[in-house]
């Protein structure tokens, strides 16, 4: 499986009115340009084996908070795939995903990251995290392959960068967003608990897991080809020490690694946003080993060209979704966003996340979504109408 990539994007936005609350979307019409932040190793990495897959030291980007925002903290944990056996392990050794030689030295930080109160109103001046990811498992996986000479260790990863972060104040953090895209947000669920309770009582602790809802399903050829991908990456790498209790001890491991089975152990309030039609789970679901014929390629690259076969069996994708969520969207405390688009992580760009012409649900965007409901102003439980209802969606291609 390829790396799932999202690259920040930069959109002309004008002035705006959101249900109360008046926002500068720009200034003088023109794009302003991303925030640069620049890569931090992780204090004492190698010595806590708290490495990428080639042995290099993890990594983050820090912008500090200011004003208000000084002592609340938001911390991304970056996504882009994962490895589930030794060749694919070993490929990203020679790639940011693998190691920190390879890593960008400046990232744009943009979507929720950003420091403008115009891109970003209600976290623009947080102290603000990406949390590098080189490990392949969603900051999950403990061992060691001696003979690849690949280290498995992205929950030592995960620990020493928050020990890290805590000795830069987030000790004493009065709020506190864990956030994550694709594999990140899958990491987000995993950690969301052990988030919360690296921190006071009194922190407003929540996590949000954006495009990480990926579902134990059938794919085109009827076989569960991701529960024998996360396998891979369950037992290769070690993660079922580091998944949680209360679920391995009733469903194996690699159950235990998809989301669907871990929402209703969370106790920290979470936020999924995710898109229905989740353009990187449609192309698992058509790849070339399950599409061997190229039945879907027309229809996967270009939704308006899919038959009425192929629709139906996009909105049973939906319908999932929504089915392993009835539980979890229950619960007072948690939140969820789940629009009829083709996208993957919409919290990370900055023209799916607060922009012009951003995606919808009910004339609310995602920025607000989520904004009300990490403060409390409304409760958040926003399911958008099938496709192909929404046309606010920007439906890209790639994934």
């Amino acid at each position: 499986m390829k790396a799932f990539r999202v690259v920040g994007l930069l959109v002309l936005v004008v002035v705006r009115c959101v249900q109360g609350y008046d926002y500068l979307d720009g200034v003088n019409g023109s794009a302003p340009q991303p925030l640069l932040v620049d890569l931090t190793l992780i204090r004492s990495a190698t010595e806590n084996g708290a490495v990428c897959l080639d042995g290099t030291p993890g990594a983050y980007h820090l912008h500090p908070g200011s004003g208000s925002g000084a002592n609340s903290w938001l911390v991304e944990l970056e996504g882009g795939g994962w490895c589930n056996d030794i060749s694919s392990c070993v490929y990203r050794k020679t790639t940011s995903r693998g190691s920190s030689n390879y890593m960008e030295k400046q990232i744009p930080f943009t979507g929720i990251l950003s420091n403008k109160p115009e891109e970003n109103p209600d976290f623009y001046n947080w102290n603000r995290v990406r949390i590098c990811y080189c490990d392949g498992a969603s900051f999950a996986g403990e061992g060691y392959n001696e003979a690849a000479g690949l280290y498995f260790r992205g929950q030592r990863i995960f620990s020493a960068a928050m020990e890290d972060l805590m000795s830069k104040g987030m000790h004493s953090a009065e709020q506190a967003f864990l956030t994550g895209c694709s594999a990140g947000g899958l990491a987000s669920i995993l950690h969301c608990d052990e988030f919360r309770a690296l921190l006071p009582g009194n922190t407003n602790v929540k996590c949000l897991a954006d495009a990480g809802l990926f579902l134990d399903v059938t794919d085109v050829a009827g076989v569960r080809s991701l529960r024998s991908f996360y396998e891979g990456v369950v037992t290769m790498q070690g993660v079922a020490k580091n998944l949680p209790g209360s679920c391995t001890a009733k469903m194996d491991a690699t159950s235990c690694f998809f989301p669907q089975n871990l929402l209703s152990i969370i106790q920290t309030p979470t936020f999924l946003l995710n898109a229905a039609y989740d353009v990187c789970q449609i192309r698992s679901l058509t790849s070339e080993n399950a599409d061997p014929k190229g039945y879907w390629k027309a229809c996967k690259y270009n939704y308006s060209e899919c038959n009425e076969d192929q629709i139906n069996f996009l909105q049973g994708l939906r319908n999932q979704m929504l089915d392993a969520t009835k539980g979890f969207s229950n619960s007072k405390q948690n939140g969820l966003f789940i629009n009829s688009c083709f996208a993957h992580c919409q919290s990370e760009t900055q023209d799916t996340w607060y922009g012009d012409n951003s995606p919808t649900i009910q004339n609310k965007g995602i920025a607000k979504s989520v904004g009300d409901w990490y403060f409390d102003r409304a409760e958040v439980k926003a399911i958008d109408c099938p496709y192909p209802c929404d046309k606010t969606c920007h439906n890209p291609v790639s994934c």
